[in-house]
């Protein structure tokens, strides 16, 4: 009979962004606290292009974040974990996984078929997998069913590790899509637990896109809304 200890699962967030992505409303430290409010053990915070909101809110709560970052290279879409060092958009693919890699970051390819968000061709998305640890087959951004529906058959076809992530812009949509997998406090453990990962998740209703761009609309009209808590 086996006496080993069950593993303690984690929620995790491993998608969503702060008022330092240009399309989102959600201040550092209310995202933290809508995080804890929830119940999600880890917060990926993935700004795009940039790591200084998530290296704020690592500050503020550091047993809950993981510094992340949505890097745009010229032909699509990366996201990173465990980001040390920011990665500076519009690089060539190879080049921003040089130096993702050369950091020790767990790679993620988000949203894949959704063309419209920076997706990947099919051709340069089978080029691509050898490179990354993971793919986001869910993702509550996406318009139409079929573009998640499409990231799980081929996550499924190929073996490949996956990650579900709400691409939260604004305070509401935080936990849409969630992932429950081994606890992890590095990338490599990170890719360990990812073979045991969970996912979950609803998409954002057409109309709720509506009110969640209004509302981050409205909060860019907030003079210094970076440095308010």
């Amino acid at each position: 009979m086996s006496t080993s200890k069950p593993k303690k699962l984690v929620t995790v967030e491993f998608h969503c962004h702060t008022v330092y992505s240009r399309d989102s409303g959600s201040r550092v430290s209310a995202l933290i606290r809508a995080a804890r409010a929830q119940g999600i053990d880890r917060l990926a915070i993935t700004d795009h292009n940039t790591i200084e909101g998530a290296l704020k809110a690592k500050a503020l709560a550091p047993e809950l974040v993981i510094v992340g970052e949505e890097v745009l290279t010229e032909r699509g879409e990366l996201i990173a974990y465990f980001v040390q060092e920011e990665v500076p958009k519009g690089l060539t693919v190879r080049e921003t996984l040089r130096r993702l890699k050369a950091q020790g970051a767990f790679i993620s390819i988000p949203h894949p078929f959704d063309l419209r968000r920076h997706g990947w061709p099919l051709e340069e998305l089978i080029d691509l997998l050898p490179e990354v640890d993971a793919l986001e087959v869910f993702n509550a951004r996406c318009l139409r069913k079929v573009s998640n529906d499409k990231a799980l058959a081929f996550a499924l076809e190929r073996d490949v590790p996956m990650l579900a992530g709400s691409d939260a812009h604004s305070l509401v949509e935080l936990g849409l899509a969630v992932t429950r997998l081994p606890a992890f406090n590095s990338a490599e453990e990170l890719r360990a637990a990812v073979r045991e990962a969970e996912i979950s998740g609803r998409l954002l209703s057409v109309k709720d896109h509506f009110k969640t761009s209004a509302l981050i609309g409205l909060s860019k009209l907030i003079p210094g809304i970076k440095n308010l808590e």
